[in-house]
């Protein structure tokens, strides 16, 4: 039998293939999913990565995948129209040396769940890093939204973790939230498998 290879992290070298524009080539994809003509509230989502130790974490990358206001994913699997071919439901975004990420989107509206029953608006992510030998995968829930309630996900989670998936709205700023991602530790992300 021949022997397994050994496996390997993620890193260091994802931001070469997964950040084509740090490096002069063209982005396939970036940190705008929806341009200025698809309907709903457009949102920014912006947040820092941090490790076990409460370091921000200078080269990650994130993807987020979302429906779009209506609750229809741009993805022919979904079998419904988009109101809009500027709005992407996909995109890519590196942390910067501070750890920061960002990414402009359009509020989710609620989709079909397991059984039918309605998901609350979410953003689905993928992150990569250096010293993670699999992506990890974690959602975004807003803070307030009602549908929480009856999230049959977001209900999987035990109750005193679920503050870890939840953006919150930036008072000063109502298109603004703020949602940090951590590795390990004390206040770390709930994570799902894939």
């Amino acid at each position: 039998m021949p022997e397994r290879t050994p496996s390997q992290t993620v890193g260091p070298y994802l931001h070469i293939g997964l950040t084509q524009g740090a490096y002069g080539a063209r982005e396939i994809f970036g940190a705008n999913l929806a341009d200025a003509g698809p309907s709903g509230r457009h949102i920014r989502i912006e947040g820092r990565v941090y490790d076990g130790e409460g370091k921000v974490v200078p080269d990650a990358v994130l993807e987020i995948w979302q429906a779009d206001d209506q609750g229809r994913y741009a993805h022919p699997a979904d079998g419904r129209p988009l109101a809009s071919n500027s709005f992407r439901g996909f995109g890519r975004c590196p942390t910067d040396k501070d750890g920061v990420f960002a990414f402009a989107t359009v509020k989710p509206g609620s989709v079909p769940g397991p059984a039918g029953a309605a998901q609350a608006p979410h953003i689905n992510v993928g992150l990569f890093s250096r010293g993670l030998l699999k992506r990890l995968f974690t959602r975004i829930y807003f803070e307030g939204e009602p549908a929480n309630a009856a999230d049959p996900v977001l209900a999987l989670v035990p109750a005193d973790r679920r503050r870890t998936l939840l953006a919150k709205a930036d008072p000063g700023n109502p298109g603004l939230f703020r949602f940090d991602l951590y590795l390990q530790g004390a206040n770390e992300t709930v994570f799902f498998d894939a």
